[in-house]
């Protein structure tokens, strides 16, 4: 059984929860400099997603002055491909939604074909963010 929570980063057990899921994909898998992967972290709004006890899933949101940024969507690779991401990201955007602002992220090229079919849309030119090409994609 699934369960996303909201997590403080104050509570330092959670954190590092997600802290450990980010650093295996991010940093680990696709090689992000830590540096540059653990930033903005006591504004943000944090998420787990757990199955069973065991958490599996990660992502926040936090509010900039273009509006609300989803960051920092992962997914342990053992469980990729079953819809978890989908059921991360509906639960962040049903939060996010009734503030009623401009949602976007930053969705790495091969993750743009899942945020399309969850709602975003694709605008402007390609871009390379901690070495990782990306586009940014607002949520229609």
């Amino acid at each position: 059984m699934f369960e996303v929570k909201k997590i403080s980063f104050q509570d330092k057990e959670m954190a590092e929860k997600a802290f450990a899921i980010r650093k295996k994909v991010f940093v680990e898998e696709q090689g992000v400099d830590a540096a540059l992967e653990y930033e903005h972290e006591e504004e943000a709004h944090h998420y787990l997603l757990f199955l069973g006890e065991k958490p599996i899933a990660t992502a926040r949101w936090r509010e900039t002055v273009n509006g609300i940024k989803l960051e920092r969507f992962a997914v342990l690779p053992e469980f990729r491909n079953r819809g978890i991401g989908e059921i991360i990201l509906k639960e962040v955007l049903k939060d996010v939604t009734p503030l009623k602002k401009l949602i976007y992220l930053h969705a790495q090229v091969k993750a743009v074909p899942f945020y399309a079919r969850n709602g975003f849309k694709k605008i402007g030119e390609q871009f390379t963010e901690a070495g990782i090409e990306h586009f940014l994609m607002k949520y229609a």
